[in-house]
């Protein structure tokens, strides 16, 4: 994909016909990058062999696009003075008391991850660093389930790139909280993965150019001045 073609890109039904969205300048001042979900406990191969194949297609996308493109889109938003944020699913509560309904029920959702367990840790390729900020949520939306909205609020932040896991799930949600709360959202669509293409895809189509616009990981770095 062109650079300019992220105007035209992922239009749903509602947007066909609609207008190009004016180009965007995203002020590093006011612009805040919100890493979702991106944790070791993804990255695990299960002991089920069918489900480990299953799963390939997923993991070989975190480890060959996502990791290292948002790799290099937190040391560029680093380098240019923006915010950097964290966000990882973990609950206070040894036992999980503290986790919303959504992770208590059975099925892929259900998440049992201490705070402090090895595997609700951001991957080693994204490691926070002293100055970054990590919330916790045990909540698909950060927004929801944190201080998130406050600490923007109180950092003048008016525009948050977001990219991260998965992205019809908890991306989405963040997404859709942001733009609730008159946040301007970029997505970026190379940094960011759900369990298959399809899935990946069909979501992006939904939340672009109403909840946000889908960049990109080359778009967003030109757009931060």
């Amino acid at each position: 994909m062109r650079m300019s073609d992220w105007k035209t890109a992922y239009r749903s039904f509602y947007y066909a016909n609609a207008e190009l969205p004016d180009d965007i300048e995203l002020s590093a001042q006011k612009t805040a990058l919100l890493v979702i979900d991106i944790q070791n406990t993804y990255l695990e191969v299960d002991s089920n062999s069918f489900e480990a194949e299953r799963w390939a297609p997923f993991r070989e996308r975190m480890n060959q696009t996502v990791i290292p493109n948002t790799a290099k889109l937190v040391a560029a938003c680093r380098e240019r003075g923006v915010e950097v944020i964290f966000a990882r699913i973990a609950c206070l509560k040894p036992d999980g008391r503290d986790r919303s309904l959504s992770q208590k029920k059975p099925g892929f959702n259900y998440l049992l991850l201490p705070k402090d367990r090895e595997d609700s840790q951001m991957v080693p390729e994204l490691t926070p660093q002293v100055e970054d900020i990590v919330v916790l949520k045990t909540t698909d939306s950060a927004l929801t389930g944190t201080n998130l909205r406050l600490l923007l609020r109180n950092m003048e932040i008016s525009d948050v790139i977001v990219a991260g896991i998965f992205t019809d799930q908890c991306v989405s949600s963040t997404v859709r909280s942001l733009a609730d709360e008159s946040f301007g959202v970029v997505v970026v669509e190379d940094c960011c993965a759900a369990a298959t293409e399809a899935l990946h895809l069909n979501e992006l189509l939904s939340i672009n150019m109403i909840y946000c616009h889908v960049l990109q990981l080359e778009d967003v770095i030109e757009s931060v001045t």
